[in-house]
């Protein structure tokens, strides 16, 4: 068995009934990738090791760290004994408005919000999300149904997360994979941003999809990209409905083939 990107293989024994048998099997790799902005250390998040400069970029606007990819002037991924490193060279005003940021941060953990130092310092979208896609339930199918030939590394070890961009007709055109649902989300998004798919005009024209919960942060994270529809394979919870609301975006959750519950902002989800 040859190795995937993200993924190692391990001698392990099999039992089952009282049967045994021993074989490789493939497990997703999860490492430390501390996020660098211009020589201080911002975060360190456990992530898949692969596509990580789409990674970087996209946590960067998902979080309001830099507002375009023109705030971003290097990207560098050095791999060192404790983890990975990736080094980005930033605006200087958005370097000012991190450190003022980081002021009111004690630590960062996957979920999102740890380590926010109180309430008032939890980030809510504030504005309106500018794009409008319109889908139907079919197209929502179409998705659905092609999402496992997609994720070949959570084919292979059954533990990573999946994030696509879907036309209106359906289609996958981009699936990022990672361990941490939160991650993918960026990667993907910081791949359609090196790709040139975050305008207006190209997200009028698809939407997101997760192979996850719809969590608060992925609402976040979505909203700070203009995304105005997100389709889910499972739950969201009662804040991102809220916060989905506020900032005009469609949220669907549960998608099943032939079914699916849409939470907010409906008009966008047509019935045919």
């Amino acid at each position: 068995m040859s190795e995937h990107p993200g993924s190692k293989n391990f001698l392990v024994n099999i039992w089952s009934g009282q049967n045994s048998r021993q074989c490789k099997d493939a497990v997703a790799e999860e490492y430390p990738v501390a996020l660098v902005y211009n020589d201080i250390s911002h975060v360190v998040m456990m992530a898949s090791p692969n596509h990580l400069e789409s990674f970087s970029v996209g946590f960067s606007l998902s979080e309001g760290i830099v507002n375009s990819l023109d705030d971003i002037y290097s990207i560098e991924v050095n791999q060192i004994e404790a983890g990975i490193e990736i080094s980005l060279d930033i605006s200087n005003q958005c370097f000012i408005n991190l450190k003022d940021r980081r002021r009111s941060l004690t630590g960062r953990t996957g979920c999102g919000i740890c380590g926010v130092e109180s309430l008032e310092n939890l980030r809510i979208p504030n504005k309106l999300i500018s794009s409008d896609s319109h889908i139907s339930g079919a197209v929502i199918d179409r998705a659905i149904s092609q999402l496992k030939n997609h994720q070949p590394l959570q084919k292979l070890t059954g533990s990573v997360h999946g994030a696509a961009w879907c036309d209106n007709n359906g289609k996958i055109t981009e699936l990022l994979e990672d361990v941490g649902r939160h991650n993918a989300l960026d990667k993907l998004i910081g791949t359609l941003a090196l790709n040139k798919e975050l305008s207006r005009e190209k997200l009028n024209s698809g939407f997101l999809l997760i192979s996850s919960r719809a969590s608060y942060e992925m609402v976040q994270k979505a909203a700070m990209a203009n995304i105005s529809v997100l389709v889910a394979v499972s739950a969201p919870t009662a804040l991102a409905i809220d916060v989905a609301e506020s900032v005009d975006m469609t949220l669907i959750g549960f998608a099943r083939k032939n079914r699916h519950v849409c939470y907010s902002h409906c008009r966008r989800l047509e019935l045919v």
